[in-house]
């Protein structure tokens, strides 16, 4: 997900999205302990769209 689709949600859509997305991480964390994960580097984007997400809340926050 872009930064620039990022910042089309609204705070309620990106918090959702977060535990959706950290859920889907754990999910993949899971399939890679019992060897049956078949894209890595999904968790490393996962994990930076998580950040995107996160310090775009934190930019709005700021602003108010």
């Amino acid at each position: 997900m872009k930064s620039k689709e990022i910042r089309e949600l609204s705070d309620e859509e990106l918090k959702q999205k977060i535990a959706e997305c950290k859920e889907e991480l754990f999910n993949l964390r899971f399939s890679k302990a019992t060897g049956s994960l078949e894209k890595p580097a999904r968790i490393n984007e996962l994990r930076k769209t998580v950040a995107r997400m996160k310090t775009i809340l934190r930019e709005r926050e700021l602003q108010d």
